[in-house]
């Protein structure tokens, strides 16, 4: 097999992870990202730090590296630039398409409504207050208010009165990426769970993971399960709308795809082209897990099934402060967490700071029903503790 040259635009955690799934698979990994020593830097055969958004950056790193395969892994990318590359002869997993749809909620969001007739909540978009407040005579109250443009829920809130949407879109502005500020408000439903559908677009077809539920709080998961309970005809109406949705988009590769539950009913709300943060449950549930599932799409490797080996979930380790000087403690805690047919592992991201609620790790653990998984889960990361420097 020819030594496949693979540039990660954004290297976090799950660039880390997708980046030891390649290494493993004998390819040539360059990880680049804005700052230095980035999670997926450190396992990476070359690194290129600059900003995502800087097109003439991003087509310098293509032109030196010359990599067979442009693979995002966040959102803030100029999309421009990568699709005149797709133009060029460059490969981009899963397209270019995919990137610049699901860069921002409003060009998924209006793709998957209005070309492909997917259910979803009620949705305005606003590009000011006073178009903030008159949104809401048409979505209702409640409503959520999300920034078009941001990454694991930052800037989204629930608005529950006219007096909060002010507020709402404040805080959507003030948490965005990008430089435009627009929010989306969505009509609030009251569902029975979300869930993340992992879909994979392999060129033998379309293979679907067991869903994955979570939780999120402050707009960003916590914990992760899979497989999760819903009814069957919610099931078949997710797997339905992905499908559509993913053949729409082109190319091969893994794709996030996020749906409310209520009923029997599977509502769209959003999509990642990407290994997906709830997806980390994968790495202790199935095989291949999401990352080896995204490389072999990507590759054009066969996936001849997808194994869900045990029910499992996932629970993160979260930073409560500013710090460039930090340690871990509790880990052989977390660790003896598991037992005989009932694994916990760890995964701590070695990322170079830490932020108020930034993700510094997840704890996994496997057990025979979901509820066990995810109270070892949650045990193992609150016993994983981080000693911050005097």
């Amino acid at each position: 097999m020819h030594i496949a040259t693979l540039m990660l635009l954004g290297s976090g955690e799950l660039g880390r992870e997708f980046a030891i799934a390649a290494k493993r698979l004998g390819c040539r990994v360059v990880a680049c990202d804005r700052y230095e020593n980035a999670p997926a830097m450190q396992v990476s055969d070359a690194f290129e730090v600059f900003s995502m958004l800087d097109g003439k950056a991003l087509r310098r790193a293509v032109e030196k590296h010359k990599p067979d395969v442009i693979i995002p892994e966040i959102e803030a990318i100029d999309t421009a630039t990568v699709a005149k590359l797709e133009s060029e002869g460059w490969r981009v997993a899963p397209s270019a398409k995919a990137v610049q749809l699901t860069m921002n909620r409003d060009g998924i969001r209006e793709f998957a409504a209005r070309e492909l007739n997917l259910i979803t909540s009620k949705y305005r978009f606003a590009e000011s207050r006073e178009e903030a407040l008159a949104a809401v005579e048409y979505v209702g109250l409640p409503c959520v208010v999300k920034p078009v443009m941001s990454s694991s829920g930052k800037g989204q809130s629930t608005a529950k009165t006219a007096e909060e949407v002010g507020a709402a879109w404040d805080y959507a502005v003030a948490n965005m990426r990008g430089d435009r500020p627009r929010v989306i408000l969505e009509e609030f439903i009251a569902f029975d769970s979300e869930i993340t559908l992992l879909t994979v677009a392999t060129e033998a077809g379309v293979l679907f993971c067991s869903p994955i539920g979570h939780r999120q709080e402050a707009g960003d998961y916590r914990e992760s399960w899979q497989p999760a309970a819903i009814p069957d005809e919610a099931l078949l109406s997710a797997r339905r709308q992905a499908r559509k949705v993913v053949e729409a988009l082109g190319g091969y590769g893994i794709f996030g795809v996020e749906f409310f539950i209520k009923g029997e009913q599977a509502i769209f709300s959003e999509l990642s082209p990407r290994p997906h943060d709830t997806g980390m449950v994968t790495l202790i549930t199935q095989f291949p897990n999401e990352f080896e599932l995204h490389l072999r799409a990507v590759l054009g490797l066969p996936v001849p099934a997808i194994e869900h080996m045990r029910a499992g979930a996932s629970a993160v380790i979260l930073a409560d402060r500013e710090s460039i000087d930090f340690s871990f403690e509790g880990v052989a805690e977390a660790l003896s967490r598991g037992r005989p047919g009932a694994p916990v592992d760890l995964r701590l991201f070695c990322k170079p700071n830490t932020l108020k609620n930034r993700r510094m790790g997840v704890a996994l653990a496997g057990a025979k029903d979901v509820e066990d998984a995810l109270a070892t889960a949650k045990a193992a990361a609150a016993a994983v503790r981080i000693r911050y420097a005097e």
